[in-house]
Parts: C-alpha cells; structure tokens; sequence
C-alpha cells in the first residue's frame, strides 16, 4: 500500500483529497497546523489507514522525519491570498517560500511529488491569447511570485508533477468563502445585488473536487507527467467577471449586477487559459460551474459565513 503525506491536509482542498485517498486504498497521514480551528476531516477519523499530526509546515525536524516514510508527498500548506499574505508577509514569505524550498531539499528520486501552483502566475496575458504552459511567466502577487519560484526549483530537480490551478470554487467541509465564484454566489444570495470592479477581467475556473481528482490523475500517470507543468481548469470557463455574474443571474433572476466605473479590482490578474495540455491525457473536469453554483446556493443556505474567510 503506498502512504501520501498531504501538508496542509485539513485546508479547502485536502478536506475533499484526503478521503477521496483513503477511498482509493492509499495510507494518508497529514500534518496540518489548524490555524483557522475547523474539523473538516473527522470524517476520516474511522480510516484505519488515517493519521493526523498537528503540526507545521515550518517544522523542519517534522517535516524531515514524516517525509522520509512517505512514498508520495503533496505540499498543499499555503498562506492563500492577497489578503491573508498581506495580513502577514513574514510569515506568508516564510510558509509559502522558504519551508517549500527547505521541503524541495528532502524529496528523494524514488518519492512522487505532486505540486499544487496557481495559473495566476501568468499575470495579464495577451489580448485573444491562451496562456499555455510554455506562456511567460509574470505573477502579480507576493502569492504568485512565491508559488513560481518554488514551481520552478521542482521542475529543474525534474522528478514532480506540478498543477497551475485555476481558481477554485466549489463546497468543502473547511469551507472558503474568499475565492471569487464563491464570494460571488454568496454576495448574491445575500444581498441580491454584485458590483463588479474591472467587469472585463477574465480567469479560468475549477471545481474543488475535480481539483482532488486531478492529483489522482496524476499519481496513476505519474512516470507519463513527471518534471512537466500542467494548467488544470474549466475548458469552457474561461470568463469575464460580467459573464460569471450574469451566469449567477439565472439562478436568482432578481438579481442587480453593477459595474462600478471608479475603483479597481486589488487582484490584478487577466487571461484566458489552455488545460490541452492535460486533457490530451485522458484528464477531463466532471463539475462544471453551473453544478457548482448550486451546490454554493444550497450550502448558504446553512453556512455562518464570517468563520470561512482567509484572513
């Protein structure tokens, strides 16, 4: 039986990974630090094959013994965010930089290693282009910034996988309400009305579960996708911050969508993005965003929001 390490298991994503590993016969221990107190994955408590550690990333003592008796490693523990990195950038700096280049340095050429990355390290692309994964690379956040430079010290040690993610959205037992579908759909149930900085700006967008598949994709293929980068989102949602709203609208038809003429959008990042790469390989999305939308509908309609916010 191969054993996952997942750091930062108990966050948005590894809340819906973790039990989807135990699901598929993998022995999974996570360490993750708790820093929001939240008990998304006491559902695995009854897994035999389940372990937990409460610890930290930074932790360099822990993290060099648990990663020697791993056989696959996937380093989900960030700072996310604009807001959360600017909260701290000392401490998003050394979690989201300097603990993964330490980690990089314990990574033996027998272990799989499954990165993810953001595609917002593509920053603003060209005008009618999709960015691929040989597209420059120009982040326009600390986040991006760190997430690159860590990206590129795996590749050139050339044995993991690494997925630029595009952003999520979607429900998970540790619930983020920050991500832009997710803020989107809540400001509308809520308040009925969106007001949209910047409307034109485009991203691309994935669901968090087809989010845990892909790092099974990738660990089933992983001699085939080994030391390469892989853009992972939505084919048919590359959009507007308009086009998604309008998309929220025919779910709540009363809702008033506004694009506000001064102001500015703090995350500046714009393109559209290619998933070719990946879906040449027999990967394919199975949540698109009119599911997730729903879902998100459903969900806050019993969520206490202030709780499920990056901050």
């Amino acid at each position: 039986m191969d054993s996952v390490l997942v750091l930062g298991g108990a966050g948005y994503i590894g809340c819906i990974l973790t039990p989807r590993l135990l699901a598929e016969g993998y022995s999974v221990t996570v360490i993750d630090r708790l820093m929001y107190e939240h008990n998304g994955l006491l559902q695995c408590c009854s897994h035999d094959e389940f372990r937990f550690i409460r610890g930290d990333i930074t932790d360099k003592e822990l993290i060099s013994r648990e990663v020697s008796r791993h056989d696959i490693i996937v380093p989900l523990a960030a700072i996310v965010g604009a807001p959360a990195c600017a909260a701290d950038p000392v401490r998003s700096r050394l979690v989201n930089h300097t603990a993964m280049m330490d980690l990089i340095e314990l990574f033996h050429a027998s272990q799989m290693v499954l990165f993810p990355t953001t595609n917002s390290g593509y920053g603003v692309g060209e005008e009618g282009q999709y960015c691929t994964e040989d597209s420059p690379l120009r982040p326009v956040s600390s986040y991006g910034r760190d997430k690159v430079e860590v990206e590129n010290a795996l590749l050139d040690q050339g044995s993991a996988i690494t997925f630029r993610l595009a952003t999520v959205f979607g429900v998970s037992p540790r619930m983020r309400m920050d991500l832009l579908v997710n803020d989107f759909v809540y400001r509308a149930y809520k308040d009925r009305a969106l007001v949209l900085f910047e409307e034109h700006f485009r991203r691309n967008y994935i669901h968090v579960r087809d989010v845990a598949d892909t790092f099974l994709f990738g660990i089933t293929n992983y001699e085939q996708m080994r030391g390469e980068p892989y853009n992972v989102g939505l084919t048919a949602a590359n959009l507007t911050k308009r086009q998604l709203a309008e998309q929220i609208q025919t779910y709540l038809p009363d809702l008033f969508i506004h694009a506000a003429e001064i102001g500015k959008d703090p995350d500046r990042r714009d393109y559209m993005v290619s998933n070719q790469k990946l879906e040449k390989l027999g990967w394919r999305a199975k949540y698109g965003l009119e599911f997730g939308i729903r879902e998100l509908l459903k969900a806050y309609s019993m969520l206490q929001p202030n709780q499920y916010v990056n901050h």
